[in-house]
């Protein structure tokens, strides 16, 4: 495991179904060993891993399939956003009707 992963103790990982309507959820949580495996399969899949140790103890919280709180949505969708833009990707909702993106990622 890369250096900068190898002292994870604790990960939470959500999912989001962009077309479901549905908010993000916890999709896999754990500590120690469990965390490094979730970093380790993140990393694998090419999925940003974010680093924020108040988020996490927010989102530890929480039962794996549990919704994310409404509070919490603003950074979630901060950080959905910065993945997205990561991947050369923008949510559906940045495309207009006539099929163009709202966002330049090549500016």
């Amino acid at each position: 495991m890369e250096t900068r992963y190898a002292k994870v103790t604790k990960a939470v990982a959500l999912n989001y179904d962009e077309g479901s309507g549905k908010a993000p959820f916890v999709a896999a949580k754990g500590s120690e060993e469990r965390a490094r495996a979730i970093v380790e399969m993140a990393k694998e899949l090419g999925i940003y891993i974010h680093q924020d140790e108040r988020l996490l103890r927010e989102l530890e919280s929480l039962e794996e399939g549990e919704e994310v709180p409404v509070q919490l949505y603003g950074i979630i969708a901060a950080i959905l956003a910065f993945s997205y833009a990561l991947q050369g990707r923008t949510p559906r909702a940045y495309t207009r009707a006539d099929g163009t993106r709202a966002i330049n990622l090549k500016a």
